[in-house]
């Protein structure tokens, strides 16, 4: 038997019909008692990263969460629909109002302290994750 190329055999498969191609696959899984499902790797929730400190010390990914809007409410609103793009001001009241909420996530660290800056300077209690 002639070896086929890789070209070969997807020019093969695309004639195929994809119930040919499962059963195929089925077959191609019992013959060499392999799986083609991918593996997939699950984390615990909370688990500290691989590298314990040193992993803490790359973090490059931020969440901003609202603690608390504090007095000057309106102000805190007008910062959610300055920070978060698409915002209409029912949202932004609403985001202020469910606090603690989390405002920005997976933002690098200069984004997240400039919005911290822009928050507390409005007057509400946020911490960066």
């Amino acid at each position: 038997m002639a070896k086929l190329s890789t070209e070969e055999l997807l020019d093969a498969f695309k004639e195929l019909t994809l119930l040919e191609l499962s059963e195929f696959v089925k077959a191609f899984e019992e013959t060499f008692e392999v799986t083609a499902a991918a593996p997939v790797a699950v984390a615990a929730p909370g688990a500290a990263p691989a590298g314990g400190d040193d992993a803490a010390a790359e973090q490059d990914e931020f969440d901003v969460v609202l603690e608390s809007a504090g007095d000057k409410k309106i102000q805190v609103i007008k910062v959610v629909r300055e920070v978060v793009s698409g915002l209409g001001l029912k949202e932004a009241k609403d985001l202020v109002e469910s606090a603690p909420k989390a405002i920005l996530e997976k933002v690098d660290k200069e984004a997240a302290d400039a919005a911290k800056a822009k928050f507390e300077e409005a007057g509400a209690k946020v911490t960066v994750k």
